[in-house]
This record gives structure tokens, sequence and C-alpha cells, in this order.
């Protein structure tokens, strides 16, 4: 976990798993990235891929990076496992969408989690 993180975001996938995402942002980048899950071993590659492939890219750029950006940097999965990519993607999503929230309104940081 990312101490006093600029963006948070916890999704519960339909499977089960959940997905915890932390980022620091410096200068428009992503500066660092951290994840958490109680999911299985395809989840944790998920969500370790997601946190490397957001690490120096711009929010807007991170923003874009889709269920098929984590798949195709593992090289792909099984047809039962791709939802894990999608769970890393859209709480990555959520996380960026909390700093810019947590960015203008500085104030709603104090009532995060």
């Amino acid at each position: 976990e990312i101490p006093n993180p600029d963006g948070f975001a916890r999704i519960t996938g339909p499977c089960g798993d959940t997905m915890e995402i932390c980022l620091k942002v410096r200068d428009g980048k992503i500066a660092n990235a951290s994840f958490w899950t109680d999911g299985c071993g395809t989840t944790v590659a998920e969500g370790s891929m997601v946190a490397e492939l957001a690490k120096g890219k711009g929010i807007l750029e991170a923003q874009k990076i889709s269920q098929e950006d984590v798949l195709d940097a593992l090289g792909g999965l099984p047809e039962d496992s791709r939802h894990c990519a999608l769970l890393a993607a859209n709480t990555l999503k959520e996380a960026i969408k909390d700093y810019l929230v947590s960015k203008n309104e500085p104030w709603k940081r104090a009532y995060r989690r």
C-alpha cells in the first residue's frame, strides 16, 4: 500500500475477487502504482501488470489502459480468466477518477475509504 495515495480504488468483481489500486501522481504522470488483491494467481498477475503499465504514463494515457492491453502484455489468458484483466483495468480507471476528484476537490480526500 502507498501511504497517502493520490488516487485509490477498490472493486469487487463478479467472481468475488477484490482488487485495490493506489496511485502516486507527480507532474501529471503516475509516479508509482501498487495493488492488492484477495484473488487467485491470475488476478495477482493482472493487478501487477496493470500497475506496471500505468507507471510513468500521463493520466490521460493511463486512463486508456484496457482489458485487452493487460491481456496483450501478459501474452493472453484462457477465456475463463479474461475477467481478471477487466477487473484490473476498471480498478485502475476508478483510482484515476479518484485522483482527479481529489485534485479538483482536495477536501474529499479526508472522506476516502
